[in-house]
């Protein structure tokens, strides 16, 4: 039998984590969360994951800082990053947008509020 693939949850909503982990273990994934995006970071660096849910906006270090760590970090580069964000593409008063948030290199992009079945069709297409 193979080992279950492993997905870290980068949220600070933790109703929307749980949702986020119920769906995935539902489906078969492991699933270890973390609640802010250097958290994220250390659990990525403690035991690298098969792929990353992020959100963008987090308190401590936001979405795009932490994606744009893994994927200039030679060890987790190309563990698929998923970025979540509330923020509209047209909205141009912040600068969480979708145009800044595709400069991370991130692997996919899905506006919130995102289902658990949307973020978890993402990973599956993102790990084959």
């Amino acid at each position: 039998m193979s080992e279950k693939r492993r997905i870290l949850v980068v949220d600070d909503e933790p109703d929307f984590c749980s949702i986020v982990q119920g769906q995935l273990e539902k489906e078969g994934f492991e699933v270890e969360l973390a609640y802010n995006g250097i958290e994220g970071l250390e659990k990525v660096q403690a035991n690298p994951p098969d792929a990353i849910v992020l959100d963008v906006m987090m308190p401590e270090m936001d979405g795009y800082e932490v994606c744009k760590k893994l994927k200039a970090d030679d060890k987790c580069c190309n563990i698929p990053v998923i970025l979540l964000t509330a923020v509209a593409s047209h909205v141009t008063s912040t600068r969480y947008t979708h145009r800044d948030g595709m400069a991370t290199e991130a692997d996919d992009y899905i506006a919130k509020p995102a289902s658990a079945e949307q973020i978890s069709e993402s990973i599956k297409r993102l790990l084959g």
